[in-house]
């Protein structure tokens, strides 16, 4: 019984540092700050072949127009070797393609890295047919985001 609690702890635990929630929405937690978060995905996407479509510092545009906004960074990204098989199932899946990365600062200081789980996006588009596809997608997005966020 010790050794279901304790692997219970331990899932929960991890669940707490990088999970989808019910919005599909996967938030980790980040060793740096937002901008520096995004500049380390990027080099790594960059080195992987992974085109960067765009960055754009929600910020710095907030701070334009005279509003208070703490660090916030978005990155949109894509690999057409996955996500164009996501369109030939339902093209409406456009909508949430290319991906997009968030680094964001907490109130406490804390910076996340959120992104939207590919599982969620082909249940929002009725996408049955390449569970494949989200596999790939979704460790390669663990993968890089892991890489971007650690120490």
């Amino acid at each position: 019984m010790k050794r279901i609690w304790v692997i219970l702890s331990v899932v929960l635990l991890f669940m707490g540092t990088a999970n989808a929630d019910n919005t599909g929405v996967v938030t980790k937690k980040s060793a740096h700050s937002a901008k520096v978060t995004i500049d380390r995905l990027e080099k790594i996407l960059s080195e992987k072949g992974i085109t960067v479509a765009m960055r754009w510092s929600h910020s710095d545009r907030a701070k334009g127009v005279d509003i208070e906004l703490r660090p916030t960074e978005l990155i949109i990204f894509g690999n057409p070797r996955l996500g164009s098989h996501m369109f030939t199932s339902k093209q409406s899946a456009g909508i949430d393609l290319p991906m997009k990365a968030l680094a964001w600062e907490d109130e406490n200081g804390q910076t996340w890295l959120s992104y939207n789980d590919p599982a969620y996006i082909a249940k929002r588009h009725g996408i049955n047919d390449r569970s494949e596809i989200v596999k790939k997608m979704t460790g390669a997005l663990q993968n890089l985001t892991d890489q971007a966020t650690s120490p």
